[in-house]
């Protein structure tokens, strides 16, 4: 489901506020850590969890000692 998505000002940081609606079928609650992804599409949000946090870790590590054969691959 696509949504519009409003951003505010919060401090020094821009918020986003998800629609209830949605933040239910998710099972999102006030407080709950979501992990903010840039693609090269736009942003993903996906929930955060260890597990995840780990695996995001592993792949920028081996995208960085790789970068110049993906960079060859992705010719």
């Amino acid at each position: 489901m696509t949504r519009e998505v409003t951003l505010r000002q919060a401090g020094g940081s821009v918020s986003a506020t998800l629609p209830k609606d949605m933040a239910d079928r998710l099972r999102l609650e006030p407080g709950d850590r979501v992990l903010a992804v840039e693609t090269d599409r736009g942003i993903l949000l996906t929930p955060y969890t260890e597990e995840t946090q780990r695996a995001l870790k592993i792949a920028a590590r081996a995208a960085k000692k790789y970068r110049h054969a993906l960079r060859e691959l992705a010719k």
